[in-house]
């Protein structure tokens, strides 16, 4: 293949890692302010403890405790989500690498020659005669003759047909059991 289509999402876009520098550096101004107030609050503790408990204290320390809580809350749901995120990156990779092996298979059983599966790839990511032929640098009677040629061999008669039999082959056909689907 001479060239990818513009935007074929073969690659979807993946944040850098250093990306996550805010998130973290704010969850670590979190954690300081957390101990600063956790510390101000047991030094003020234990200074009232001869004057008595005052509600400023008490509420200094309500503060302390919930903003502490609430980074590590945040610093769990952060480590779940990275998590989660990794696991589909991999399933769709996984699901991306499947579905390029289906399609080359099914153009294997067509028996479409090179030029005509990286035609008949070009037209399943959604390009017309002309963006097909100025990225393959061909005329467009070229590729329509090669984009009949796959029709043919695919047993279709259009671009829409041809994405239609990917899409049959990834969803699940219902069982027939001999039964009537309408219940009758």
């Amino acid at each position: 293949m001479k060239n990818a289509p513009q935007g074929s999402g073969r690659h979807a876009a993946r944040l850098p890692e250093w990306s996550l520098l805010l998130p973290v550096g704010l969850m670590a101004l979190q954690v300081v302010a957390a101990g600063f107030f956790v510390a101000d609050g047991f030094e003020d503790w234990l200074v009232a403890s001869s004057n008595g408990l005052k509600l400023e204290l008490a509420m200094e320390c309500v503060i302390a405790v919930a903003l502490l809580t609430g980074v590590i809350l945040s610093s769990r749901n952060i480590v779940r989500l990275t998590r989660d995120l990794r696991r589909k990156e991999q399933a769709l990779a996984r699901a991306r690498g499947a579905f390029a092996e289906h399609i080359d298979l099914r153009f294997r059983e067509w028996g479409l020659t090179k030029g005509e599966g990286e035609v008949a790839l070009f037209a399943l990511k959604g390009c017309d005669v002309a963006e097909i032929a100025r990225l393959r640098g061909a005329a467009a009677g070229t590729i329509r003759s090669q984009l009949s040629q796959v029709y043919a061999k695919a047993g279709v008669n259009s671009q829409a047909m041809l994405v239609s039999v990917f899409i049959d082959d990834l969803l699940d056909k219902p069982e027939t059991s001999g039964s009537n689907p309408s219940g009758s």
